[in-house]
Formats: C-alpha cells, sequence, structure tokens
C-alpha cells in the first residue's frame, strides 16, 4: 500500500496497538493522533507497516469519528477534512444512483460514461427548473415519470403536469423498445 491521502474509518471492533501519540490541539476537533499498528491476525497480516489512528470530532454532525492513514505527513485536521470531502462524493454518487436512473452505460471509455453522466444530470436540473417555474406540487421523480411516459404526447408540458390526475405515478414496466447497437 501506497501513502494515501486519506485513508478510511475505523470499524468499531478494530484491534490497534498504539506505539506512541503526537500531542494534538483539540481546539481544532482532533482527540488523539497515534501510530501504531493492526493486532487483528488477518488485517495485520495483509498490512504489517505502521498506521496512524487520528479521532476526530465533527461538531456539524456532532459525531465523533476515527480514521486510518498511512499518511504520516498530512496534519490529523487535513485527514478529516479529505476524509469529509471523500464522503460527500460517496453521497453524491449515491444520490445519482438513486436519482438519474442509469441503468447502463451506452460506452465503456470514460469520456463515454462521463457524457451520459452529464446528461443525466442535465436532464433532471432542467426537470427541476421546469417544475419550479411551473409551479408544480410534485417531486421531480414524479415529474421525471410523468414526463417519461408521455413523452410523444403533443399536450404541453404545463397541462400534463399540472392538470392530469396522476396521482402516485409509479415507474412503467412497459415493453419499450430497445436501441441495439451501442
Amino acid at each position: 500500500m501506497k501513502s494515501c491521502a486519506t485513508g478510511t474509518r475505523a470499524k468499531n471492533n478494530m484491534r490497534f496497538k498504539r506505539m506512541y501519540s503526537s500531542s494534538v490541539d483539540k481546539s481544532t476537533g482532533v482527540k488523539y493522533d497515534q501510530i501504531g499498528k493492526l493486532e487483528s491476525y488477518y488485517p495485520s497480516r495483509d498490512y504489517p507497516e505502521k498506521l496512524r489512528r487520528i479521532k476526530y470530532y465533527d461538531c456539524e454532525t456532532d459525531k465523533e469519528l476515527i480514521f486510518l492513514t498511512n499518511n504520516m505527513e498530512l496534519e490529523p485536521t487535513e485527514v478529516a477534512y479529505l476524509y469529509k470531502k471523500r464522503w460527500e462524493v460517496e453521497l453524491f454518487f449515491k444520490w445519482m444512483k438513486q436519482h438519474l436512473k442509469i441503468k447502463s452505460f451506452w460506452g465503456t471509455t470514460i469520456n463515454a460514461v462521463k457524457i451520459q453522466m452529464y446528461c443525466a444530470i442535465i436532464a433532471y436540473c432542467l426537470v427541476a427548473i421546469i417544475g419550479n417555474r411551473l409551479k408544480v406540487d410534485r417531486s421531480i421523480y414524479e415529474i421525471l415519470q410523468i414526463l417519461s411516459i408521455s413523452l410523444l404526447d403533443k399536450t404541453p408540458v404545463r397541462e400534463v403536469l399540472t392538470k392530469y390526475d396522476c396521482k402516485n405515478v409509479k415507474e412503467l414496466n412497459n415493453k419499450q423498445l430497445i436501441i441495439s447497437g451501442f
């Protein structure tokens, strides 16, 4: 394992043998900054090198978090900050999976995947803008579902979203044609 910028959250049952501690400024939220080794058989066999364990209190979430990293150069607050940003990226991807409904990618290159994700995000944002401007009292998910089943309908969007009684719109399991060759 090469030196990494962040690390990982430590599990509650992780056994760690502290070798020494560094002094910390507790006003920054850092509770401790320790160097040590993993004690459990398999983890210590898989990673026998020294690790750094940092305990950090996040006042925004009112939680104490413990991080493991093999980066000995970064300040403990930087490790906590990087982990927090990494977690925000994870939450963003979770949101994308839940809301953008990308079932498969049309291409395999990074550029193709990025383009498809950008298109999905743009479509989602446009639908949110339409819902906001038309003052539609529906969730963006509902609006997307209504639009997906009325794509070829010539009814104006305002009418589709406001006049139709589409309570509890669910994703249709219709027999949509599949475009092959992608």
